[in-house]
């Protein structure tokens, strides 16, 4: 194992960039400098996206391989450049970490972080690294590019739009009350054991067959690049966009409240996967609740002009979940019995974790 001190800052950089090759011609020049140089494309903007994920607020490294992390940290802010309705170009990662972590860690991290960038055709062209006196956090921008006439807002929801939705959600958060509670039963055997010799000797391993896609969701989830690609192909463009990462309920109140609108959902349109009711019984959680709150599912929530309804239905892994009122009507949820309650956001709040 190597310690993140024999490299040194700068030869901690050029250990983790080596062989880095940009691949967008708007990349002029990548790591290596004070600064990257991008080029601007004629009748093109540009989108700038950035997120902070912080150990032990955002992710548990008890439970997450540092390869799965890279990727995720990845997808995070991918998925608000798909949201915007444009196409990701470059990254740029920071990363603070503790005298815990040894170069082979951080190997692992970047290991996962390129192959996001491999697999969406984005350029990793800087960043920074700084020590740490506790963990590691995690700060990365994403840049994009969109012609002003595709760029999709929360803003621009209409009354009869229909409101729809990609995927499946709640697996997300099912999977993370299966790590914490696994996590908690590891613990309680490591504290249990009377000696560091009893505690070495222990072998926990869950059981999760038949739960891999509640995991995959939350420790690998993918920015949906594809429904960008397909509502193209379809000529569909969105009156308004954005990336669940906080919760259905959060998210379609954004958008409500930026474009000055009410909205209408049913319950039983909201999809969701057989592994994540099935695993929501076992806790004795409501799938519906889990559905729109639970976070983390980075799928997309947009909404469509009415007109869109054939054309939107035949998209695959696309689901209307209801329309878009006026605001004097409010944000309704109906109920599978009929009943209407108020939509409340009671997703992920950064501010209160």
């Amino acid at each position: 194992m190597s310690t993140i001190s024999s490299l040194g800052e700068f030869g901690l950089i050029r250990h983790l960039t080596e062989g880095i090759t940009p691949t967008q011609p708007s990349t002029l020049q990548g790591v290596g400098d004070d600064c990257a140089i991008i080029g601007t494309t004629e009748g093109e903007q540009t989108l700038v996206t950035t997120d902070m994920l912080m150990e032990g607020i955002h992710f548990d490294l008890v439970y997450t391989p540092l390869r799965h992390l890279g990727y995720k940290a990845a997808m995070v802010n991918l998925s608000d450049i798909y949201a915007m309705n444009g196409t990701p170009r470059q990254l740029l990662v920071s990363l603070a970490v503790s005298n815990r972590f040894q170069v082979e860690d951080l190997d692992e991290f970047y290991a996962g972080l390129r192959l996001a960038c491999e697999r969406h055709g984005v350029d990793l062209v800087g960043g920074d690294t700084s020590a740490s006196l506790t963990g590691i956090a995690i700060s990365i921008t994403a840049i994009g590019t969109a012609a002003p006439s595709n760029i999709v807002k929360r803003s621009g929801a209409k009354p009869t739009d229909l409101v729809c939705v990609s995927g499946n959600f709640g697996a997300a958060y099912m999977g993370l009350q299966l790590m914490e509670r696994e996590k908690a039963i590891y613990l309680s055997q490591v504290k249990a054991a009377k000696s560091q010799e009893a505690r070495d000797a222990l072998n926990f391993q869950p059981d999760f067959s038949g739960q891999e896609y509640l995991l995959e969701r939350l420790l690998k989830p993918e920015a949906r690049r594809d429904v960008v690609e397909s509502l193209r192909q379809a000529g569909i463009r969105p009156t308004a966009m954005i990336d669940v990462s906080d919760g259905i309920s959060s998210e379609l109140l954004h958008i409500c409240h930026e474009s000055q609108v009410g909205c209408r959902i049913f319950e039983e349109r909201l999809p969701i996967d057989y592994q994540t009711a099935v695993a929501a019984e076992q806790f004795n959680l409501n799938v519906s609740t889990c559905a729109l709150n639970g976070g983390e599912d980075y799928e997309l929530l947009f909404t469509v002009p009415l007109t869109d309804h054939e054309r939107v239905e035949a998209l695959p892994d696309v689901k209307i979940i209801g329309h878009i009122t006026t605001a004097a009507e409010g944000t309704q949820l109906i109920t599978r019995d009929g009943n209407e309650f108020a939509l409340k956001a009671q997703g992920w709040d950064a501010a209160k974790a």
